[in-house]
Order: structure tokens, then C-alpha cells, then sequence
């Protein structure tokens, strides 16, 4: 059978260097079938791994068999990943083995050398998803629709559009294999990715015009690509079209829109927002609200935020992001010198059950309070949150730092006191 990649003769020999129109590292926010989870650092392979020396990572992996490497069933996604993180080299060595001890075993499931293309899309490696996608092909396994939509994202992921783009026209000419609403996905994410705002609203129309419906990962990579690019009007036209659809939006889409409207530094837009997503029931997390208290701070609302504070009591809200509220109009007092306000509001929040949570926001009342000279009051503030909020060393040295400053001996003493009970 004649190798459907001889028809992009560049891509045809394992190795070769592929065209690039942008060279670089991005994060994947628009989820596919393609996309894992990670797995945790307590993994025994991982650790194993990491621990071994590069030039004896194919020789571990032949002779450990504690492990059933052999087994499809292994996670060799967050296995991959994680170690991708840590070392890229030795990712790629994992996946060279996984190849070829499925060549050994003359593995024929199609399904398991797609999932290994997917894998080699994950550390950014075109040049071995090639390779085994020409492997597969040679054991006269024909490629199917799905395997070449791992392909085609792996060059995606890897900023090879062109590559992608060749893979695209070969689908479109064949009969076995031709491209389907993933395939499209694909085309959008990736160009979401690469913040090319053009092509993927391109491909956005091009699936339409294919016959396929839009679906949510869609509308989350055309939003965050809007986003990313500042093109805030196409962003919310988008959210629009897509709530008119009925298309409940995520809460990555959610994120976005946010952000969108803090980048413009509309405060009026913002709070409308909030609003809406509260009357709508829709989850606030402490992100969203870590990007509305950078605003209002940066504007020096802090009225807003108070009202903000009001309105999210009103409607009873919990958890993360009424902290963050509650932490952010704390710091922005404390920034301000403003005591009277900065104690109002950590008993406030204090009543409502919360604590702090950064050690950070401590540190800057605690200076706030040296800067004041308020001693006392700094005492009464300490005594306050210390059945709430364990100090950190970093916290103990602001202390010792600030009482040594000002020549206070005998609370110097009691802090150095205190860290050692503390074992630190």
C-alpha cells in the first residue's frame, strides 16, 4: 500500500525538518478528546524516571518489570505530561520505547498508535507522531479518519500549521478518511492557540459551512482567542450568539468574558457581569475575582469593591471568591494606611467565618501598622488571627525585622519566642 504521507514528500522520512510558520510553547485551554489529565507526582514510574539518568531511560524501561509496561492500560498520558514538565528528552525516550516495543509486539489496534500520536502532539514532537504514523502504515494498518485527526492536532500543538494544513487537504481528497466536526475543532483550537484570530474564525466558518453544528469547546477557543488578542467586541458578539444558541457556556467561557471586560477597565461592564452570572446562579471563582480586585485596585475603587462585597452577601455567596473580595479590599486599606478601615473589614470578614488565606495580605497590614507606628494595635490585630491564620516565617521575619527597627526589645523577644515554639 503506497504511504498516503508520500503526497507531503517532506514529511515522508522520520527526522526530517517540517515548515514552521511560529516557533513556541503555549498552554491548551480549549479541551479535545486529545486532551489528559495529570497525574500525581507520587507515581512510582514517574519518580522512577525522574530520578534516572537520560542515557539510561530505554534500558530501565527494558528491564523493570515491576511495572506492566507492556499494557495499553498503563496512563502513559499523565505518565508523559508530567515528565514532559521536567524533562522533555526523557519524554520523548518514553515515547521512542512505547514505539517500538509496539512494533515487537506487533501490536495491529490502530487505536493505540493514534493514542501515541496524541502523546507525541502533548511534547510538541511532529517529527516522531510522523514516525509513527508511518510505522502504523508499514504494518499495512490503515489510518482512519480519527488517526489522522491526532496527527493533525499533534502539528497543531507543535505551531506546524502548514504541516496540519497538508494533512487537512489530503483528508479532504480521500475517501477512507474524510474530515469530520473534530477535525474543525481541531483547526480552531489550534489557531486559538496561536492567537491567530483570522484563521480560527475561518475554520470556525468552514465547519459551519461543512455542515457541522458549533459546539462549546468552539465557542470557549474563539472567546479566550478574542480575548487573548484584545478583540473584545468579537468576544462578547460570540458569547451572545452563543447564549442565543442555547449553549450553556463553561466556566472557562465565563473566565474569559470576565477578563475581557477588566482588560478594558470597565468597571460598569464588569459589575453588570457579576451580577448577571449571580442572578443566573452561575459558579464566581477566586480567579475571576483576583482579576476584578486587580482592577478596582488599580483604579482605586475600592467603593466598588465594597458594593461588590454587598452584593455578594445579598445573594449569599461562599467559598473562594467572597474571600478574595473580602482579602482584596483588606489589602488595598492596609496599601493606603488606612487602619480604622483595615479592622472594620478583618472583623467583618472574620465574622462571616473566613480567615486569610496569603500570608502576603498579613504582611502588608502588619507594615501598614509598623508604617503608623501602631504598636498596639498591631499587637491586638496579631492576637486576633493567630487562632485563625498560622504565621509564616516570612510573616516572623516582618516582625523581628520591624521591632528590631524601631528598637522594641522586648516584643523583638517575644516574636523570636514564638518562632522557636514554632519550629521555625
Amino acid at each position: 500500500m503506497a504511504l498516503v504521507l508520500r503526497r507531503v514528500p517532506s514529511l515522508a522520512k522520520r527526522g526530517s525538518k517540517f515548515p514552521q510558520i511560529i516557533q513556541l510553547s503555549f498552554p491548551v485551554p480549549c479541551q479535545t478528546q486529545h486532551s489528559f489529565s495529570t497525574s500525581s507526582s507520587s507515581d512510582p514510574l514517574l519518580k522512577k524516571l525522574l530520578q534516572t539518568p537520560t542515557s539510561k531511560i530505554t534500558s530501565t524501561l527494558d528491564s523493570d518489570h515491576s511495572f506492566n509496561l507492556k499494557s495499553s492500560q498503563l496512563p502513559w498520558d499523565p505518565l508523559v505530561t508530567d515528565l514532559r514538565s521536567s524533562s522533555p528528552e526523557k519524554a520523548h525516550l518514553v515515547l521512542e520505547w512505547r514505539l517500538r516495543r509496539m512494533l515487537d509486539d506487533d501490536e495491529m489496534d490502530r487505536d493505540e498508535y493514534s493514542r501515541l500520536i496524541s502523546l507525541c502532539g502533548k511534547i510538541q514532537n511532529v517529527s516522531l507522531a510522523m514516525h509513527v504514523f508511518t510505522s502504523m502504515e508499514a504494518r499495512g494498518i490503515k489510518p482512519t479518519t480519527s488517526v489522522f485527526n491526532s496527527l493533525l492536532y499533534a502539528c497543531l500543538l507543535s505551531s506546524n500549521a502548514i504541516t496540519a494544513i497538508s494533512l487537512f487537504e489530503i483528508m479532504e481528497n480521500s475517501e477512507s478518511y474524510q474530515p469530520n466536526s473534530e477535525t474543525y475543532d481541531n483547526f480552531v483550537a489550534g489557531f486559538s492557540n496561536l492567537r491567530d484570530v483570522n484563521k480560527m474564525q475561518a475554520w470556525f466558518v468552514g465547519k459551519r459551512a461543512a455542515g457541522f453544528s458549533a459546539n462549546l469547546q468552539n465557542y470557549e477557543c474563539l472567546i479566550s482567542g478574542c480575548v487573548k488578542t484584545r478583540d473584545f467586541d468579537t468576544a462578547d458578539k460570540l458569547f451572545e450568539e452563543m447564549m442565543s444558541l442555547g449553549i450553556m457556556p463553561s466556566l472557562h467561557i465565563m473566565e474569559w468574558v470576565l477578563e475581557g471586560h477588566c482588560k478594558r477597565g470597565s468597571c460598569d461592564q464588569v459589575k453588570e457581569f457579576l451580577i448577571f452570572l449571580l442572578e443566573c446562579k452561575f459558579e464566581i471563582n477566586g480567579n475571576m475575582i483576583e482579576n476584578v480586585v486587580r482592577l478596582y485596585s488599580d483604579l482605586g475603587k475600592v467603593d466598588e469593591m465594597e458594593m461588590l462585597l454587598e452584593i455578594f452577601m445579598e445573594f449569599n455567596q461562599v467559598g473562594e471568591a467572597l474571600l478574595q473580595l473580602h482579602c482584596g479590599i483588606i489589602r488595598f486599606y492596609a496599601i493606603k494606611d488606612r487602619l480604622d478601615d483595615v479592622e472594620f473589614s478583618v472583623g467583618r470578614m472574620m465574622s462571616q467565618g473566613m480567615s486569610f488565606k496569603s500570608p502576603s495580605d498579613v504582611e502588608k497590614v502588619i507594615s501598614s501598622y509598623f508604617r503608623q507606628g501602631a504598636y498596639e494595635r498591631l499587637d491586638l490585630f496579631l492576637e486576633h488571627i493567630k487562632s485563625y491564620f498560622k504565621l509564616t516565617r516570612s510573616t516572623y521575619d516582618l516582625l523581628v525585622a520591624g521591632y528590631r527597627r524601631v528598637g522594641l526589645m522586648e516584643k523583638l523577644n517575644l516574636v523570636m519566642e514564638e518562632m522557636i515554639l514554632a519550629g521555625l
